[in-house]
């Protein structure tokens, strides 16, 4: 006998009828390589946290754990809370997003504008703290929790959808190296498995953006500049998962002056896209030529606008570089 299973609810829904990402070549210096860029600020909300929003979010409506007029509960300081609003309005269901004091006030107004309630703790508790009280506050609502550091849902969104969207994109469906940095770590965990699964000689680079001490409103980083990239909060993110895996630094200074290029070009991007394609460009470089590297523009700008992204932004150079 089947388990039931409660069907999406349909009315005026668009997710499902969102068609791929595109994956396009950018080289940004002339005698530099090619690197292949998955444009995940093109999903509905901006970020390619909408993925596994939905994902996450219809698995649980199918099983029942999340029902009508239910409740949603994340901690998360930026993309996913904002994913996951979205993801709750077309769903029906409230969404509380926990955050800590600080954020972006872009973050707030717009989780808000889709509905979503947002509950402050204090700064310096960072993400730890905020994972605290989305656990309490899920357990006294009986809300779902998607809990994104440590759900393999989380990376089985990427594995199963981003990834076999770029290797039907990608010349020749062949991958040699995949490069993101990790704040989940379920981008590079779930495109890692994608490619090696479907036969791919591929090398995971993990960006890292590296500057002085300091502790990030999202979580204790490597750079309080390039946020969504965090260390030790992962637990989908482990070295034996992706064996062979390279680690590469890179100046956040760096990461803010490629970010602005990006804008320059055309690509409405945050800090995190300017940190991929430093570290694509490097892995490239590693990989010798004709390796084709993919990596992802995880998020707009939109939500930077009161960071010094946008607010200081460094004079244009010939060239195009920032």
């Amino acid at each position: 006998m089947r388990p039931p299973c409660r069907p999406l609810p349909a009315d005026g829904r668009f997710l499902q009828a969102i068609a791929p990402t595109p994956l396009v070549p950018v080289r940004l210096e002339a005698d530099g390589p090619t690197i292949w860029c998955k444009l995940e600020f093109l999903n509905p909300s901006g970020s390619t946290k909408d993925r596994i929003a939905r994902y996450m979010l219809e698995k649980a409506w199918r099983l029942g754990e999340l029902s009508p007029g239910g409740e949603v509960v994340e901690a998360s300081s930026g993309s996913t809370s904002i994913a996951l609003a979205l993801a709750s309005a077309q769903m029906g269901v409230r969404f509380t997003a926990v955050m800590p004091e600080g954020v972006t006030g872009e973050r707030v107004l717009t989780i808000r504008a889709y509905g979503g309630n947002v509950v402050l703790v204090p700064k310096e508790a960072g993400v730890r703290g905020a994972i605290l009280k989305a656990e309490e506050i899920a357990r006294e609502r009986k809300a779902f929790a998607p809990r994104q550091f440590e759900n393999p849902d989380n990376a089985e969104a990427h594995r199963v959808w981003t990834g076999q969207e770029v290797l039907s994109q990608i010349p020749g469906g062949l991958v040699h190296g995949v490069v993101s940095g990790v704040g989940t770590g379920g981008t590079v965990v779930g495109l890692y498995q994608a490619f090696a699964e479907a036969g791919c000689p591929v090398t995971a680079f993990i960006a890292r953006p590296i500057a002085g001490l300091g502790c990030d409103i999202e979580c204790c980083s490597f750079s309080p500049r390039v946020p969504g990239v965090v260390d030790g909060m992962s637990k989908l993110y482990r070295e034996a998962d992706m064996p062979g895996r390279v680690e590469l630094d890179v100046s956040d200074d760096e990461a803010m002056r490629t970010a602005r290029a990006l804008i320059r070009r055309g690509f409405p991007v945050g800090p995190s896209s300017g940190l991929n394609y430093v570290a694509a460009v490097e892995a490239a470089r590693r990989l010798g030529p004709g390796a084709q590297v993919v990596t992802v523009f995880p998020d707009r700008m939109e939500r930077y606008f009161s960071t010094e992204l946008i607010q200081h932004p460094q004079p244009a150079t010939p060239g195009g570089a920032a």
